[in-house]
This record gives structure tokens, sequence and C-alpha cells, in this order.
């Protein structure tokens, strides 16, 4: 059957396919509406995420024995650029369930599996991928203690920062219960002194954290205060409430000064694997306190930055450390007086390891020049 549809009669054509009721079809009656066909569902291409790219140092041991006081840190560096990669050439070995648990006496391999670097651990035969020797797991069984496995980064260093430093805010600090004097009227009092306190103690707890007060926490940018340093100064423990108290100073750090405050213990869980890993977007912040230092920071010591846990920080997040470039005259352009910005260089790389609301505090992984204050913290850049 033919069907001649004119200028005319376009627009009412038209109405009718688009409500579903006409079919044109060459051979087939229109007498009867088609049925509607059922929408078909194409399925989107599964997004893969890029693999990172792995870079292998061009000075890298065939072998290595792992010895006591090896850091996962310290090992990633002697085989790779980059690290915090380490999960990625250790976690699909069948020899490693945890790629975080690796033992003194452990042999690592660098081998390479259709073209991508990785570890192998241990064994007893020997096969060959292309030229380098590799040892083969033979079946065994071993039982190790988990603190005998060597740590990811160094425990040492940060230990003390994990449960003592805090970041409180002025009514926090002005609200805490203070030390007003001592028996023995001593202006600096250490472990053993008696000292009374005035406040509102929770009757609950007996055992109480001495803090100072410390820096202000400013944002650079803004000028906005996100938080006051309290410095831990030691423990003490109330033997007696009233007002004021009496407590005995069990154990100190640094001297205990009166006007100090008493906080309660952090009592928020530690942890002692890290996963260093970079952060999913960009990083734009500062630097902006040392802890006890003035001048600049080094490896292995503490940073406080200016993003937290509301910025998106996370423990384990790496992130690089940038000195800003100064800003100079170029003294032989005799036609133009305009400043110029020299770039910003790399000074290091750092890694979160406790967050707060607005701040974070870092651990100085590498340093190849001195970290000062407001230094940039931006992801890893290369």
């Amino acid at each position: 059957m033919k069907i001649t549809i004119t200028p005319a009669s376009r627009n009412i054509v038209h109405f009718f396919l688009l409500s579903g009721l006409l079919a044109i079809n060459t051979g087939c009656s229109t007498s009867q509406p088609q049925p509607i066909a059922e929408p078909v569902a194409v399925e989107e291409p599964e997004v893969v995420a890029p693999q990172p790219k792995i870079r292998v140092k061009v000075q890298h041991p065939k072998q290595y024995t792992v010895k006591k006081g090896d850091t996962l840190w310290d090992i990633s560096s002697l085989f790779l650029k980059d690290p915090w990669y380490w999960p990625e050439i250790w976690r699909k070995n069948e020899q490693v369930k945890n790629p975080h648990l690796i033992y003194p006496g452990d042999v690592l391999t660098l081998i390479y599996v259709n073209g991508a670097p990785q570890i192998v651990v241990n064994g007893d035969k020997k096969e060959s991928y292309g030229e380098m020797p590799v040892r083969k797991l033979s079946p065994g069984i071993r039982v190790t203690a988990l603190d005998a496995s060597i740590p990811s980064i160094p425990g040492d260093a940060i230990r003390q920062f994990l449960s003592k430093p805090r970041v409180v805010t002025k009514e926090q600090f002005e609200n805490a219960p203070r030390i007003i004097g001592s028996n023995e009227e001593h202006l600096i009092l250490g472990t053993g002194d008696r000292v009374y306190i005035r406040g509102e103690l929770d009757k609950e707890r007996v055992r109480l954290s001495v803090f100072r007060p410390g820096e202000e926490l400013r944002d650079p940018e803004t000028d906005a205060l996100l938080g006051y340093e309290a410095k831990y100064s030691g423990n003490v423990h109330i033997v007696q409430y009233g007002d004021p108290a009496t407590g005995d100073l069990t154990f100190t750090e640094r001297e205990v000064l009166i006007g100090d405050r008493l906080l309660p213990e952090d009592k928020s869980k530690l942890i002692n694997t890290y996963y260093p890993h970079v952060p999913d977007g960009k990083v734009n912040g500062q630097i902006i306190s040392l802890y006890d230092a003035l001048f600049g920071v080094a490896q292995l010591q503490i940073v406080v930055i200016n993003k937290g846990e509301r910025d998106g920080m996370e423990i384990g997040h790496i992130l690089s450390t940038f000195t800003n470039g100064a800003t100079i005259r170029d003294r032989f352009d005799k036609r133009s007086s305009k400043p110029i910005k020299l770039p910003d260089e790399r000074s290091g790389l750092i890694m979160i390891f406790k967050t707060f609301d607005r701040v974070s505090y870092a651990l100085t992984l590498e340093s190849e020049r001195v970290i000062h204050k407001l230094d940039y913290v931006h992801e890893p850049r290369f």
C-alpha cells in the first residue's frame, strides 16, 4: 500500500508519528495501530580509572633483604621514584597477603609481569623472568607476631603526637580547668609535684592531660582563626575533688607552669599502620606552624597545615611542599622596573597523620631543602 503525504497533511502525520499510532511500512496495513516498541536500555560503557604510572628508579637493587629498623617507605624509595605506590607493585603478589606486613629477613626481588613492575618475596626455587632471577616461594607456614613486621613509616617520629597534640577553640581553652599553685610554691613543676586546680572537673575522670596554650593557627590568606595549638606538658592524677582540687603530676614531658590547663585524655583509636596515598583532587594549602621549631624543619619533623577534615584531608594523604619563589627585579633590563616572581621550588614531601576539623598534622617524609612556615602544599607534582 502506498501512502502519499502532502505538505498540507505533514503536520498531522508528524503528530501521529510522535504519538506512536501510525506505522508506515511497505506492504503492511495501517488499519490497526502497531504496538509501541519497548525502549531498549543502552548500557553505558564502564569507565575504567587510569592506572597510575609507576616510575621505577634507574639505579635500583635487583634484590633487597629486609633488615630490622627498615620501613616500607625506605624500602619503596630504593625501588620507586614515588614510594606511595608500593601497594601497586605488591598487592597482586600471592606471597604477600598484606603488602604492609613485611618482615626482617624477607628477600624482595623486582620483576616485570606484562611490562608492569612487581615484587616477589622469599623462596627456595629460582626462576628467571627475562634476565632477572627471582625466587619462587615454596608452601610453608610462618607464625610471626604482627608487631614484628616492619612499619610503613618511622613510628617513633609521630608516636607522641598521635594522642597528645590538640587543636582547640579559644572557648575550650578558657573554660578548661587550670593549675593555680603547688604545695612547694614552685613556679616550674615536674613529675611528683602536687598541684592545686580550679575549674569544673569531670568527677568520672581521675586522669587528665596538662596542656599549655600554643600559638594561634590562622589561615595565611584570610587571617581566619582556625584554632589554638594545645601543647602537651604531662599527666595529672586527681586525688581529691574540691575548690581547689588536688592532683599529683605523674609524668611530665616538659616543665609544667602555673596557669597550664587540663584537658581529658584523647581516647580516639590510635593508628599503627598507615597507607600513604595521593588525594583524589587538587590541594592548595600552606604550612601554618612548625611544631617545636623556629626557622624550618627537615625529614621526620612535624608541620601543621591549614587544611583539615572539612577540606577532604585524610590520614595517609601525601602532599608536596613548595618554597615560595622570591620576587626580584631584573637589574639588566633598563627599560622595565616590573618585579619578576621566581618559580616556586619543591622542598619536600609530607604525609598527613592526624586530622582536625580545619587543620592537620603532617610528618615530613622527604626534604630536599629546609621546609619553612608558609611554604605551600599541593598534591604531588612532578
